[in-house]
């Protein structure tokens, strides 16, 4: 039976076991005079915390801007982008797909650089990163968060030193980076999506009820009562700011969780189906058939096929460079 006082899950928690984030790496850039990096498009998340000076970050698409010491960047899509001196020069280019974990160094090569900063990227585990996308705005830009500089010179150093444990402890980093990013990104710049909805004192409460409860059959009405709004009032303000209307949002999560619980292969369909609220296995492979374009089996067969699903961790970061 459902109870009015679950105890909570996190949903910004379930959002980063659904993400998967397999691990993390790191590697030094540095610039000193006239100089200018520009990389490709990588399409999967990013991040970059300045350790010393100042430079120029120029994202395709949006104005350029200065970030300085303690200053943290996250790309969740990673566009094309250049990193500069203030003055220009001719750009070296680079595939972030092929960068080494040493330090690189632009401009002149002698003497103390200008700048210095540690920047990175996620790998992820079977995991569908376009959610995190789908929650932040294209450039999260959080400035002097000591939580956030001192995760990243930990990833740093995992990158770089090989030791017992490694993969671990990178799994882990990677958890808590995309955590503390996504508790530091600005809610007023989110995108309409489950953090804004975290951020609204009203919304939160309905929403964790219903992470934490993703099988109960709810009602707009049961979920409004939680807000301590009217009916018409809860579901203008939960589709304003989370973009979409409550049951629909409730149905988005249930696939998700139901394309995770299929990844993992553990669980028999009907299972699954139980677990996320649907009273039949026929209409639960109904509804994931109508949302994904796949029956449930079909959708198994095809992630489950992909040698790189029990490829190490460490591994696929290797062969990233």
């Amino acid at each position: 039976m459902f109870s009015q006082h679950p105890d909570p899950s996190d949903p910004l928690s379930e959002l980063v076991r659904l993400l998967r984030p397999d691990a993390a790496f790191a590697n030094i850039i540095s610039g000193k005079g006239d100089w200018a990096v520009r990389y490709t498009e990588y399409g999967l998340p990013s991040f970059c915390i300045m350790l010393e000076g100042s430079c120029l970050l120029s994202v395709d698409g949006e104005d350029p801007i200065t970030i300085s010491a303690g200053d943290f960047i996250l790309l969740p899509a990673t566009p094309a982008f250049s990193l500069s001196s203030f003055t220009p020069a001719p750009p070296v280019h680079l595939d972030p797909n092929k960068v080494g974990h040493a330090e690189l160094r632009y401009g002149e090569q002698d003497g103390a650089p200008d700048m210095r900063s540690l920047g990175g990227a996620f790998i992820f585990d079977c995991a569908e990163p376009a959610l995190l996308v789908s929650l932040l705005p294209s450039v999260v830009h959080v400035r002097g968060s000591a939580r956030l500089s001192r995760l990243v010179a930990m990833v740093g150093e995992e990158s770089a030193d090989q030791q017992p444990g490694n993969a671990f402890m990178l799994s882990r980093l990677a958890e808590m980076l995309l955590v503390e990013a996504m508790r530091s990104a600005t809610v007023a710049d989110a995108p309409a999506g489950l953090l804004r909805g975290l951020g609204d004192a009203r919304l939160a409460p309905a929403l964790t009820h219903m992470h934490a409860n993703i099988g109960h059959a709810w009602t707009v009405e049961q979920l409004a009562k939680i807000a301590a709004l009217s009916r018409s009032g809860f579901f203008e303000r939960f589709t304003r700011l989370v973009g979409k209307a409550p049951m629909d949002y409730l149905l988005a999560w249930r696939m998700q969780i139901a394309k995770d619980l299929l990844r993992a292969s553990q669980l028999a369909v009907s299972e699954i189906a139980e677990r996320i609220g649907y009273g039949s296995t026929s209409a639960f492979s109904a509804a994931f058939s109508r949302h994904t374009g796949r029956s449930p089996s079909q959708y198994a067969r095809a992630v489950s096929a992909p040698a790189l699903r029990n490829e190490p961790a460490a591994a696929r970061s290797q062969r990233r460079h």
